[in-house]
């Protein structure tokens, strides 16, 4: 998956693409899934994180993070591999 490289992202979650000039806010959670993406973690790897980090199971956490991918395809913030 390539996410944008040039992607700016503060730790409150503002998130701002300098090539379409467009703002997006994250909550706490997409900041993290994003910034896990953004360093090349697995997919296997950012659901056990966020298993053992939030009181919720694995079918949830795969769903919101599946959820949230395509949130950041349409918006064309990432590509798929």
């Amino acid at each position: 998956m390539n996410i944008n490289k040039n992607l700016a992202i503060s730790e409150n979650g503002f998130v701002f693409d300098p090539n379409t000039g467009e703002s997006f806010s994250l909550n706490p959670v997409g900041v993290e899934i994003l910034s896990y993406l953004k360093s090349n973690m697995s997919k296997d790897k950012i659901v056990k994180t966020l298993l053992k980090k939030y009181d919720t199971d694995e079918i949830t956490i795969e769903k919101n993070y599946l959820e949230f991918l395509t949130m950041l395809r349409e918006y064309r913030l990432i590509e798929n591999e």
